[in-house]
């Protein structure tokens, strides 16, 4: 199996027209979408024994994705996994979005469209092998697809520097290893997946209320960060925006709602204490996350039916 390496000549739109065609021959039909820089350089060393490819993949910063065109209605049943090695990407499939760092893993579907978006430089070993290979139910499948699966304990501590292993032992692969070496990784990665599986599986039949309780601590705790906002809520939890609008929206609220009433309730808290009476009503605001006055008080208007001066003027 090839060794690849995006030529050093040619413009940046021809290294990278030559990478999607290494990328597309070697594991699946995908675009490739380019990032600011025009130094564009990448290579990919892949070897196949018995039913399973494995590639590793070095590459500036760029992203990849797999759209509804290039899947072919007779598309092989096949899933990928990538360890991240050194850098880190966000693997997006359905409605999840899954940030991956070094030491771990994803698997995903190729019948389905999907983006991984790659900002940094970046190595990564990707496995590809047909689904059956993990026997996992469809259920648990389903619950582990796109996900991050960290290897930092459990069955991942031994999982991992095999993984790495196969890495590095790239060169000695295909002449050396056999379908039975192959098999025996993925049964191992199938298991890892299914003690990943029956962690969310725990976590579905606690139902979401512990989620959402960790959620709402963690917005609260961040009340006076202009900056917070549901991409970085949701990232925090391991979680899509679409699943966190989802938890907020069983408590009766969405996201920017719940945190601009418990703003609101702060400042309105913090006006009618006279220890902060040297504060101007604007600097009340900034404490909890306005970082505009007129915004804030034309909120705090709208919620209470005073503005934050007459409400500091109010009896207390």
């Amino acid at each position: 199996m090839p060794r690849i390496t995006t030529p050093s000549h040619g413009t940046a739109t021809e290294r990278l027209e030559c990478w999607r065609h290494a990328v597309s021959e070697n594991l699946v039909p995908l675009e490739v979408l380019p990032r600011e820089s025009t130094d564009f350089s990448a290579s990919l060393h892949a070897v196949r024994v018995g039913q399973v490819q494995m590639s590793v993949i070095s590459a500036a910063p760029h992203s990849i994705a797999r759209t509804r065109r290039h899947i072919a209605s007779d598309a092989p049943d096949f899933f990928q996994l990538t360890l991240q090695l050194t850098g880190q990407g966000v693997l997006t499939q359905l409605d999840r979005q899954a940030r991956i760092g070094p030491g771990e893993l994803v698997v995903y579907d190729t019948r389905r469209p999907f983006t991984y978006e790659l900002d940094e430089s970046h190595t990564g070993l990707v496995l590809m092998f047909p689904q059956a290979m993990l026997q996992l139910t469809g259920r648990d499948l389903a619950r582990v697809t796109a996900t991050p699966v960290p290897c930092h304990d459990g069955l991942g501590q031994v999982v991992l520097p095999l993984l790495r292993g196969l890495a590095r032992q790239m060169e000695h692969l295909e002449a050396r290893a056999t379908p039975r070496l192959v098999d025996n990784v993925v049964d191992l990665i199938g298991t890892l997946l299914v003690e990943h599986a029956d962690v969310a599986r725990t976590t579905e039949a606690d139902g979401s209320d512990r989620l959402t309780e960790r959620v709402l601590v963690h917005m609260e705790q961040r009340l006076a960060d202009p900056g917070l906002s549901p991409e970085g809520i949701a990232a925090a939890h391991r979680i899509s925006r679409r699943y966190l609008y989802k938890l907020l929206a069983a408590q009766g609220y969405t996201v920017s709602g719940w945190i601009r009433e418990q703003r609101l309730a702060r400042c309105r808290r913090d006006l009618a204490d006279p220890a902060l009476d040297h504060l101007p009503v604007g600097a009340i605001g900034g404490r909890w996350g306005f970082a505009d006055p007129a915004h804030f008080s034309h909120a705090f208007k709208a919620a209470y039916g005073m503005s934050p001066r007459e409400a500091r003027r109010a009896p207390r």
